[in-house]
């Protein structure tokens, strides 16, 4: 096994309010490491509202700066506009949102900050429904996952699309660089959002990040699981930029049963629903296989 090669520089104190086996705590610690001390954080109502700490403490170690729900994209614009009057450039402007902050509620303001061409890394933190409020369905909700207002699944008809395709969305917005990330895989995480601060413009993070309570999984298996993921197609690790994809790791080697099975939130599903969510996840990865240019290291 190759020795890991992450930064040995802790921003994220033990202090945190985060749960046990948070997702988002973990990508906290390894983004950071990758962005270093200059670095501003902007936050809109989420769980790191809490985990990070109620003023006068804080447990992230660079500035913060917490906003309404839909905020994160102009709040991002303004920090940056701020920076640039000043003549400073050697400080990155990162928008920090859960899902629901950012595929729904926030939208609108991220759209319009891609539009302005605003140079930020956005990374959203996807746990996929709106965990600091009671675990209530998202746009990043997958299909027939339980959550307190799905409680049957998501199988609605009007719910029938798995996931927004927030990626496509913001591709086609303009982003200067997008990727897919997950804290299974640190060394892939910190090595695009290292090059996501080599990138002038709007660049886009989607992180996976499990969520033991949401997910109804072992606090011990966040990791675990967040792995399966990737492993089973449901969450490929790809980047894009200039036009071109690139699928980093090509690990598609496990039935998506493997993965749903691992969670109290899906143990309601028929052997037909499986069926369906691997046909769906069958699709999309051969989709998103033959746009990819090139594919990175298979381990």
């Amino acid at each position: 096994m190759p020795r890991l090669t992450l930064p040995k520089d802790e921003l994220v104190s033990k202090g945190h309010s985060g749960c046990a086996g948070c997702g988002a705590t973990l990508l906290a610690r390894l983004c950071l490491k990758a962005l270093g001390p200059k670095t501003i954080i902007n936050s809109p109502a989420c769980c790191w509202s809490v985990v990070q700490g109620v003023w006068p403490r804080a447990a992230l170690k660079v500035p913060v700066i917490d906003h309404a729900f839909e905020c994160t994209g102009a709040v991002s614009s303004g920090i940056r506009a701020a920076l640039d009057a000043k003549g400073i450039d050697d400080v990155i402007v990162v928008g920090w949102a859960g899902d629901g902050g950012t595929v729904d509620i926030g939208l609108q303001a991220l759209s319009g900050a891609v539009d302005r061409r605003t140079d930020f890394i956005y990374i959203m933190y996807d746990n996929e429904a709106y965990m600091n409020t009671g675990i209530q369905c998202s746009g990043c909700t997958p299909l027939y996952a339980w959550t307190n207002t799905t409680p049957g699944g998501k199988n609605q008809e009007w719910k029938q699309v798995a996931k927004k395709p927030i990626m496509e969305m913001l591709i086609s917005n303009g982003i200067a660089y997008g990727a897919t990330v997950s804290i299974a895989y640190p060394e892939d995480l910190v090595t695009k959002v290292k090059k996501a601060k080599t990138i002038r413009g709007t660049k886009f993070i989607h992180a996976l990040s499990s969520c033991p309570p949401g997910w109804k999984i072992p606090s011990s298996k966040s990791v675990e699981v967040a792995r399966l993921a990737t492993q089973t197609g449901i969450f490929p690790l790809y980047e894009y930029e200039n036009g071109a994809y690139v699928l980093n790791k090509d690990v598609k080697t496990k039935p998506v049963e493997e993965y749903l099975m691992s969670q109290g939130r899906f143990k309601h599903l028929t052997p037909a629903m499986i069926a369906e969510v691997q046909r769906r996840v069958d699709e999309d990865y051969a989709a998103l296989k033959a746009k990819c240019k090139g594919a990175g290291a298979s381990g």
